[in-house]
């Protein structure tokens, strides 16, 4: 078991310029000290240097990194694409593993609306738009319906509020560790 009663673990899984990342940045500037934030991209491309692929080390060290910060009392926000059929199992054991409450979320853009979201990246001069037709996958989610689909009229804000409500954060004290 991992975590407490009271830690809040969010998933937050989408196709690349759904907006998770913003989001996750979002729901930690409301809330203020205590969430933290596992970004799949910090951790596989900056930390490991790794291609997303089955099995690859960043798999575990994403878990192994969400675990320890629920067990030292921080709310945890996993983002990513974290492709359901690569990292499924593994949020799945997490979440259950996980003695508080978690939430699960599916930002859904259309491909055409991650088109344009992308050109707004410090990345976009590198991945092109035959790269992001290759990872877009249209609603990946997780095997039973654990994920509240968000759909692309749904602002940032409205979003972050959601979350905020939803889980219980937005009543709930910063940490202070």
């Amino acid at each position: 078991m991992v975590g407490n009663a009271q830690t809040r673990l969010v998933l937050l899984r989408g196709n690349s310029g759904s907006g998770k990342s913003s989001v996750a940045a979002g729901v930690r500037e409301r809330f203020g000290r205590g969430p933290a934030l596992v970004g799949q991209d910090n951790l596989r491309r900056v930390v490991l240097r790794e291609r997303d692929r089955p099995g690859a080390a960043n798999i575990g060290l994403i878990d192994l990194t969400a675990r320890c910060a629920l067990d030292a009392g921080y709310h945890v926000v996993v983002e990513g694409i974290l492709y359901a059929d690569r990292y499924g199992e593994m949020l799945t054991r997490l979440r259950a593993d996980h003695r508080g409450p978690t939430h699960a979320y599916y930002p859904h853009v259309p491909f055409e609306q991650t088109l344009v979201r992308h050109a707004t990246k410090p990345i976009a001069n590198e991945v092109g738009e035959p790269q992001l037709r290759d990872w877009y996958r249209e609603l990946d989610l997780l095997p039973g319906g654990i994920e509240t689909v968000i759909g692309a009229d749904s602002t940032l804000g409205q979003t972050v509020d959601r979350i905020m409500v939803d889980t219980g954060l937005a009543g709930l004290p910063a940490i202070d560790l």
